[in-house]
């Protein structure tokens, strides 16, 4: 795929500038702009002003996170996956034309993560090591779209981030929405920040007003993310 046709794709499932990155992925925004400027997680959109993020983006910055960050095993405290081991990985992605996250297969991903920090990729229905060698996976592995916190960072579900809220890439430009609907929740926070109130801002969509309070209590929790970060 060139290079023009890959950034197209990325751009139609999400585009997100930098604080709207970290506030959905749940990796401080400081982080974010550091691994960019340092070819960890590149914006796959747009890699200079504006950075611009793509919905895999907020996977692999996910991906990137949990890897550097120590984990608890049954055995212990174990150090972070070195960034060696990380940088590995993304390459061997790339090697294999493998997308963190596949619009056929939601909630799945070819690389996968243990607690003790060890990195696998599932490639072509098979699970190997970073030296290519067919493994077993007996341990939990990282959940790449569930609520994710990371350094004081809290994303929300990449799927389904309240009840009636949803995250679908190549609609609406991969912003959380409102089920059945076009009706994002930042348009929903906007009005409400304009003095509108849920049941208002409700009749004006015709959509049920628990899903425009979901809207603006999900904003409310990513502004307050990005704060805490």
């Amino acid at each position: 795929m060139s290079t023009h046709r890959r950034i197209a794709t990325a751009a139609a499932d999400g585009c997100y500038e930098a604080a709207r990155a970290s506030a959905l992925s749940g990796v401080p925004l400081t982080t974010v702009y550091w691994w960019a400027r340092h070819g960890v997680v590149v914006p796959s959109v747009s890699p200079v002003r504006e950075k611009l993020w793509s919905y895999s983006d907020l996977i692999a910055l996910r991906i990137v996170s949990w890897l550097r960050h120590a984990k608890t095993a049954d055995v212990g405290d174990l150090p972070a996956s070195p960034m060696p081991q990380v940088r590995q990985a993304l390459k061997m992605l790339d090697e294999y034309d493998l997308d963190p996250w596949s619009p056929s297969s939601p909630g799945t991903s070819p690389l996968l993560v243990d607690r003790g920090g060890r990195i696998f990729l599932r490639i072509n229905g098979e699970v190997v090591d970073l030296h290519g060698q067919p493994s077993m996976l007996d341990e939990q592995v990282l959940e790449l779209t569930a609520p994710f916190t990371s350094a004081g960072g809290d994303g929300p579900d990449l799927l389904c981030p309240r009840p009636h809220l949803r995250i679908v890439p190549a609609k609406v430009a991969g912003e959380p929405h409102i089920e059945r609907s076009r009706l994002t929740s930042q348009t929903v926070a906007a009005l409400a920040d304009r003095g509108y109130d849920p049941a208002q801002i409700a009749s004006m969509y015709d959509e049920p007003e628990q899903a425009i309070r979901e809207a603006i209590d999900l904003e409310r929790q990513l502004a307050g993310s990005l704060v805490a970060a």
